[in-house]
């Protein structure tokens, strides 16, 4: 270290102990966060960073672990010929064995089973996901859904973290009264793209945490604004594709 640093480093001393501390007020929570920090509390998500769950998704069983970030996903399920094929992603990636040895992939398909994985895990814990780093959160105002009101919250993604999907844009609508998320909507740009309502229903706790089921809805022009898609199911515009139905849920979460 040479005089100059030294010299800097007990100026810096000298003013810190001569120097009033002045106390730090934490800034304000946006409009936005505060709705999603309330949203994830209702919704009893708060412990996932270090929670374990299991869910069967038509027919096909998933695991879920983390450990403060350091994640494991699975998925087993039969194949036509009676095999099981078993998928497990973790920071490292994902591989696959096939009724127990390891299943050489190409790139692509490694690709398509990470997202697919990564899919059901999402949309099962939401909203907890929707503080991660690379989650860009708006506000956009108050909406009137079948006669209740809701939250609008728009979600975009940044490239870096974002993932494979960073281009996709998501709707949430949060119940003004309790925080619940009863509605999202989504356009994704994967296989070819296209645009999803989903209606929340069958909702139901274990232990302690919201379980939701969905209606799986679309507009018939998914090319439209996704940010007219409420009015268009408030009108009862939007076609019925299918339920989403997650069964056999347990979940384990750390104290």
């Amino acid at each position: 270290m040479n005089l100059k640093t030294s010299a800097l480093l007990l100026s810096a001393f000298v003013m810190a102990c001569s120097s009033p501390q002045k106390t730090e007020k934490a800034e304000p929570k946006s409009k936005v966060q505060e709705i999603v920090d309330e949203a994830i509390a209702f919704h009893g998500m708060e412990g996932l960073n270090n929670a374990e769950f299991s869910l069967t998704f038509r027919n096909i069983d998933y695991t879920y672990k983390n450990n403060n970030g350091m994640f494991e996903y699975t998925r087993t399920q039969t194949d036509s010929i009676g095999q099981t094929v078993f998928d497990v992603m973790n920071n490292d990636g994902l591989i696959r064995l096939t009724d127990g040895d390891t299943t050489e992939i190409t790139e692509e398909k490694r690709a398509a089973y990470t997202r697919s994985v990564n899919s059901v895990i999402y949309f099962f814990r939401l909203p907890f996901g929707l503080n991660d780093d690379a989650v860009n959160k708006t506000y956009v105002g108050e909406r009137e859904m079948k006669g209740k009101i809701y939250y609008e919250v728009k979600v975009t993604f940044a490239q870096e973290g974002g993932g494979e999907d960073f281009d996709d844009v998501f709707l949430y609508w949060f119940d003004k009264e309790d925080y619940s998320m009863d509605y999202l909507a989504y356009l994704y740009h994967t296989d070819e793209g296209g645009m999803r309502f989903r209606e929340a229903i069958n909702s139901r706790r274990v232990n302690g945490v919201m379980i939701q089921d969905y209606i799986n809805l679309k507009p018939e022009d998914e090319r439209m604004d996704i940010m007219n898609i409420a009015e268009l199911y408030n009108a009862d515009e939007l076609q019925v594709l299918s339920e989403i139905i997650n069964e056999d849920v347990k979940f384990t979460l750390s104290k």
